[in-house]
């Protein structure tokens, strides 16, 4: 369904969610992963007789290994998304997911809308739902993770429709600056839904590599 387009505007809305993530996880896990490479350092020293050994080091060590694997995939996964952006200008959404960027072009859009779900303790989940008037290329590279195939949320509307997860730091930015770019006529409002309406991706729309 995108159209393909090479850049955004000049005057486009750029907003980096990918480096909300990256100060925080990434300190936390390059932490695990420090932890996982002393306890690994420690197991050898104790396997050639360096330092002696006995059942409590050696038992703590083999536990926070795992620890050091997960820390060190959470670090990867938080420095390769560093780059993810979300970009809003005239022509319509696009996503930058760090390798590739895709657009959903208003052109192609019967609706654009704000919702959100009550995650309780203050926490709220908020998405953008792109409904498109036409049909949707599931096998996207950039934006096969954000389709959802659900209940209409208006009528006129489709089941199938993009749904992009925003974090509440960038909700009221992207919310403006899609009430700035859209068609007036294509937005849906915010409107509420039942907690933890985000759901997962489709894997069987996953691209072939």
């Amino acid at each position: 369904m995108p159209m393909p387009r090479s850049a955004p505007a000049l005057d486009a809305t750029v907003v980096p969610t990918g480096r909300r993530k990256l100060k925080t996880q990434l300190l936390t896990g390059l932490s695990l992963t420090a932890l996982g490479l002393a306890a690994a350092t420690v197991l050898l020293l104790m396997a050639f007789g360096v330092v002696e050994s006995d059942k409590g080091p050696v038992g703590g060590c083999v536990l926070a290994l795992p620890f050091g694997v997960g820390g060190a995939f959470v670090a990867l996964a938080v420095w390769q998304g560093r780059n993810v952006a979300v970009i809003i200008d005239g022509a319509g959404l696009w996503l930058d997911n760090g390798r590739a960027r895709q657009i959903v072009p208003w052109a192609v859009l019967a609706g654009v809308g704000m919702q959100w779900s009550d995650m309780g303790k203050g926490v709220r989940q908020h998405s953008v739902e792109l409904c498109p008037s036409g049909p949707i290329d599931g096998r996207d590279p950039v934006l096969w993770a954000l389709i959802r195939d659900e209940e209409p949320i208006g009528p006129g509307l489709p089941r199938l429709r993009y749904r992009l997860t925003v974090h509440a730091a960038h909700q009221e930015q992207i919310m403006a600056a899609i009430r700035r770019y859209a068609p007036p006529h294509l937005w849906l409002g915010v409107a509420q839904r039942e907690r933890g309406h985000i759901g997962r991706p489709d894997l069987s729309r996953r691209p072939r590599r």
